[in-house]
């Protein structure tokens, strides 16, 4: 009976993330093509461009942990996560760029997440 119940879970969030990987796919198809007409107008504004590739990249981050979910047997490797979180605080920081106070906090944030990153590759060394 609880084999049965595990079983209906996991197919429920295997179809959910083959769902949402769908959706983010078609995402990060619509955002390269946003980045493809913003680069080729004649009024370039970087800040709008770069916040769309790092747009861009979220969303390959969160198809590609996706991927990876299944590779791994049902596993996120927690690196994923910490990419995706270095990503989106980059592209706020890009977003909120009149706001210095806060963008030196989130810069501490990042250092943060990289520490963490780093001590991640040195535990699974040993």
């Amino acid at each position: 009976m609880n084999n049965r119940i595990l079983n209906t879970f996991q197919f429920i969030l295997n179809g959910s993330l083959i769902i949402l990987g769908i959706i983010l796919t078609f995402l990060m198809i619509r955002e390269l093509w946003v980045i493809l007409l913003s680069t080729i107008q004649t009024t370039l504004d970087i800040h709008i461009i770069l916040q769309e590739i790092l747009a861009f990249f979220l969303y390959f981050a969160f198809v590609s942990m996706i991927v990876k979910y299944f590779r791994e047997n049902y596993h996120f490797p927690i690196r994923y996560l910490l990419y995706i979180g270095i990503t989106g605080t980059l592209r706020f920081i890009i977003v909120n760029r009149d706001h210095p106070m806060e963008n030196l906090i989130l810069s501490f944030v990042i250092l943060v997440l990289m520490i963490a990153y780093s001590l991640k590759i040195t535990s699974s060394q040993h």
